[in-house]
């Protein structure tokens, strides 16, 4: 069974690796467009990526966006979790379904009353609008993983806390907010990837000022198919890999050393 299990999780691993075995090349290659097998190597288009602010500028819209939706999306949906994981009030469940619409609805449904909505508001295009859009999308995931973490929690310790003096602020700063600060790391970096990643709605409500990377390879691959668009997709994957692979290394070094 184990060696069945194990083969299994080969293929999957091999199914979900296989397109960087043609999207990496392809950002070494020296076609004009993108075309696998390369009929040439070349770091050109690295460069070319690096150096042309309509490239680079989408990519720190992209950053600061995912920033601003992480930090609101953190500050919406902590005290709501808090409320709904802790206390029973009447329409619990509406407010809870109204916070999980967003895993249900199509976005492409989602976009289409964002670009309306946003346009009475006049914030269509506008790096506010994106912001707003980008976090009603990123509060159902980062509010499963923070009410996960929270109905893992002994309160007791709170009480122990409060019993001793402590307020109900002092209580959070300094008992359930530093056991608790993976659950909010993890939503928060929820938060940012579903924000970074997001295409559909980044179509309908971003405009030149405030476009966001997926939606400049969108509107690259439909009308040039640019190699840059491999650049990016190579510099994303080993940026994932780094953030994960680093923080598995550095405790492997401090168990060693300790």
């Amino acid at each position: 069974m184990r060696g069945l299990l194990l083969s299994l999780g080969a293929v999957v691993l091999a199914f979900i690796a296989a397109p960087l075995l043609i999207v990496v090349p392809m950002s070494f290659s020296s076609a004009a467009s993108l075309e696998f097998p390369p009929p040439g190597w070349t770091t050109a288009y690295y460069g070319a990526f690096f150096g042309d602010a309509r490239w680079t500028q989408p990519t720190i819209n992209s950053i600061l966006i995912a920033l601003a939706v992480a930090v609101l999306t953190m500050a919406m949906v902590t005290p709501a979790t808090f409320a709904l994981v802790r206390h029973r009030f009447a329409g619990k469940s509406a407010v809870n379904l109204l916070l999980m619409l967003p895993l249900a609805v199509p976005h492409i449904v989602i976009a289409i009353g964002y670009y309306a909505y946003l346009s009475d508001l006049r914030l269509l295009q506008t790096f506010p609008g994106v912001i707003l859009a980008h976090t009603a999308l990123s509060v159902p995931m980062a509010f499963l993983v923070l009410s996960a973490s929270l109905k893992g929690f002994d309160r007791s310790l709170e009480r122990a806390a409060m019993s001793l003096g402590a307020s109900p602020a002092a209580t959070f700063r300094h008992v359930t907010l530093p056991v608790l600060w993976p659950g909010f790391a993890a939503a928060a970096l929820f938060a940012f990837i579903q924000s970074f990643d997001e295409t559909v709605v980044a179509l309908f409500v971003s405009g030149r000022d405030s476009m966001t990377l997926p939606r400049k390879m969108f509107d690259s691959i439909r009308t040039t198919a640019d190699p840059v668009i491999a650049v990016v997709s190579t510099l994303l994957f080993f940026t994932v890999a780094a953030l994960v692979i680093l923080p598995m290394l550095w405790r492997s070094f401090s168990r060693s050393r300790s």
